[in-house]
């Protein structure tokens, strides 16, 4: 636990411990998520011929509106009580620091995704329980939350942090999303791998790029 694990592992259950006292983060990703896809359910009055066009769509619209709710709160509390210096100071390499807040911003956004999913299921009426589904949602979370730690790292230090954050990611994390929403389509439309695996590979591509250069970079947006 004294390595280089045990600190990311250590900061990890710090975000974790902190949310579950609270559960304002959780609260706020969670409600996000359920009114898009109820209010999407009623607003294109979905039948059979059309919910298969839309339901990948509405489904990562969720996910990713959702998870900038909580990318925004990533270091908010450590910069609003002047922990974040603290935390610098400590003898912990930034790239630690890095890992630690984008698992537990993974770890918030998978919970969210469990709970909304039978949601989804039940109002677009489609299964959910379908491994290829889920590998996609792993895929496409971690890319968007590799990126959207470091440039939340990025934003908490400006005066409009809760806008630049989405001005800086959205156009970063396209790729993720497209790739994200095409793969869904396809699977929900029970289309083999050789259909999608294109975007398959894209997603599995930028998982590796972005993460890599992320943890690579943290440590000289962080000091900035």
């Amino acid at each position: 636990m004294n390595g280089f694990v045990g600190k990311v592992i250590a900061i990890l259950v710090k975000d974790i411990i902190s949310e579950l006292r609270t559960k304002e983060l959780f609260s706020a990703m969670f409600i996000f998520a359920l009114l898009v896809v109820i209010i999407f359910n009623f607003a294109f009055e979905l039948r059979v011929e059309n919910v298969l066009a839309i339901a990948p769509g509405v489904l990562w619209v969720a996910f990713t509106f959702a998870g900038v709710l909580g990318l925004n709160r990533a270091f908010v509390l450590e910069k609003d009580k002047g922990c974040l210096e603290g935390l610098m100071l400590c003898p912990v390499d930034r790239s630690a620091v890095y890992l630690g807040k984008m698992l537990g911003n993974i770890t918030f956004m998978f919970v969210v995704e469990a709970i909304t999913l039978p949601f989804f299921s039940v109002f677009f009426n489609l299964p959910i329980l379908m491994p290829r589904l889920l590998l996609v949602i792993f895929l496409g979370t971690v890319g968007f939350a590799s990126v959207g730690t470091l440039f939340s790292a990025m934003a908490v230090n400006t005066r409009t942090r809760e806008v630049m954050l989405p001005i800086l990611l959205f156009p970063v994390v396209m790729p993720v999303i497209v790739a994200a929403v095409k793969s869904t389509g396809f699977i929900l439309e029970d289309k083999p791998w050789s259909d999608f695996a294109s975007w398959l590979n894209l997603l599995i591509a930028f998982d590796v790029i972005f993460l890599v250069v992320s943890f690579l970079v943290f440590e000289f947006v962080i000091e900035e």
